[in-house]
């Protein structure tokens, strides 16, 4: 497979390795995940940080076994969506929040009308444009440190919606002329500069941000426990806030689903 894509592979190691000393790049024109291979080199004592670009992944995964799915982009064409895995050792005091961190460096970078669906979808309006996948490797009882992969994937052109319960959209919509290796440019060095402000501080510097781009904010919703209420943002943990009529309920759990419910007041999603 032979993609026309410039990567900007000196200029992303240019602006990261004075932040985080030997990090490397790579691309590859196809693997089965981003993810599963930087979990299998972790598996194999290989911990430094890289950055692993994918053209395309045949056995892309989402949150909770999900599939991304990665269309095959013909021969001559350029990929149709941005698949990468930044991967690093990481020592936070808490884990929680980190892909809402994430998300919000992410679509920070993108576009300014990019909101956040909890836990770590970005929606264009109704539509997912992108998802997070976040996994870690221990080594060692007496080391608190992990090793992270941060799995990133960003649709650039619109992908086929059959079979899917959200609407896909591209970048390629809404911004004229995007180009794929100038996308994962601006996306790099500010992910690397926000996993580092997480690991010193935690999800709470990001707990404003994440709630001004919160595409859930006061719209009702039903996890998928059953439990019903309208949600209210996330609190400085990362934990989402749905009111009921019982009271507030804090949601941490990563294996639940959270979905809009339909109403005259709010589109179906």
């Amino acid at each position: 497979m032979n993609h026309p894509v410039r990567w900007p592979l000196e200029a992303i190691w240019e602006a990261v390795s004075p932040i985080l000393p030997g990090f490397t790049v790579e691309v590859l024109p196809q693997i089965d995940s981003t993810n599963t291979e930087l979990m299998r080199r972790a598996r194999a004592g290989r911990l430094e940080p890289v950055l692993l670009v994918a053209e395309q992944q045949t056995a892309g995964r989402g949150r909770m076994g999900r599939q991304w799915l990665s269309a095959e982009t013909p021969s001559g064409h350029k990929p149709m969506a941005l698949t990468f895995s930044l991967g690093l050792p990481l020592a936070p005091q808490d884990w929680s929040g980190l892909s809402l961190a994430v998300g919000v460096s992410v679509a920070q970078s993108l576009h300014p009308q990019i909101r956040l669906k909890w836990p770590n979808d970005l929606w264009w309006h109704d539509r997912k444009l992108a998802g997070i996948l976040i996994e870690t490797a221990n080594w060692g009882v007496a080391n608190t440190s992990r090793y992270v992969v941060i799995g990133v994937g960003i649709n650039i052109f619109t992908p086929e919606s059959a079979g899917l319960s959200t609407p896909p959209v591209g970048l390629a919509e809404f911004i004229s002329g995007v180009d794929i290796g100038q996308t994962l440019a601006h996306v790099v060095a500010p992910l690397v500069h926000v996993v580092q402000v997480f690991e010193g501080h935690g999800f709470a510097p990001f707990q404003a941000q994440f709630n001004a781009l919160d595409a859930l904010a006061q719209v009702p919703v039903t996890l998928s426990d059953g439990l019903q209420g309208v949600a209210q943002g996330v609190d400085a943990s990362g934990a989402l806030l749905v009111a009921t009529p019982t009271g507030v309920q804090r949601v941490t759990s990563s294996e639940v689903s959270v979905r809009v419910q339909p109403g005259p007041n709010y589109e179906q999603l």
